[in-house]
């Protein structure tokens, strides 16, 4: 079960992944007041395994200090690490620093980490952070992509630590995961890769060199 909360003054996708009411869960990117996360948690009685970040600008970290009571590691890659500490990038654009939450867990490549009856594999997707990852579970055809890939579009590279020629070589190599694998991105709605592999402008280039 993966239910999206967009989160912060971007609405970025904060994600909650469990195996079911009941289950084990973990929260993936969030980027700001986790009031409504946490209703929702509470509604569904989830056990918080988790809490891991794709990459660490602040619409996808701001709401990690606020988590800190569920005593659960927290997650990103080290690439990313810097960034992190900086408070996620806020203050390029005269925002807030978020609060720092020191890492106690790394998201590198194969990294597996089992949710109840589903596996979650990392897959390091470098581009639009040094330390982006995406997040694949193969039971539920399923991939969170970050700001890796959205339905429509890739995620920026132009800000620091982005770039184009590695956040192509990542969607490369998430266009070999099945077709029908459904795309979780951190903003906007859900897609498929074999839709996007249709619409996408940006992969129907790179399909086509």
């Amino acid at each position: 079960m993966i239910i999206p909360i967009p989160l912060g003054i971007l609405e970025a996708n904060c994600y909650l992944v469990c195996d079911g009411d009941g289950g084990e869960g973990v929260i993936v990117d969030p980027g700001g007041e986790v009031a409504p996360l946490l209703r929702e948690i509470e509604r569904r009685h989830v056990t918080v395994k988790a809490i891991l970040n794709t990459h660490g600008h602040f619409d996808h970290i701001a709401g990690n200090a606020e988590l800190a009571h569920f005593n659960a590691p927290f997650a990103i890659h080290p690439a990313d690490h810097d960034l992190l500490a900086a408070g996620g990038g806020a203050a390029w654009f005269g925002l807030p620093e978020a609060p720092a939450v020191h890492p106690t867990l790394d998201l590198t490549e194969d990294f597996e980490l089992t949710i109840g009856k589903l596996r979650l594999h990392v897959l390091e997707t470098p581009g639009h952070t040094p330390g982006s990852v995406c997040l694949y579970l193969p039971e539920a055809q399923a991939l969170l992509t970050g700001d890796t890939l959205f339905a429509g579009g890739i995620g920026r590279t132009d800000l620091p630590g982005g770039n184009p020629r590695a956040l192509t070589e990542s969607l490369k190599r998430l266009l070999t995961l099945p077709p029908e694998t459904v795309i979780y991105p951190g903003h906007g709605p859900t897609s498929t890769l074999a839709q996007e592999c249709r619409s996408n402008p940006w992969l129907r280039w790179i399909t086509v060199r």
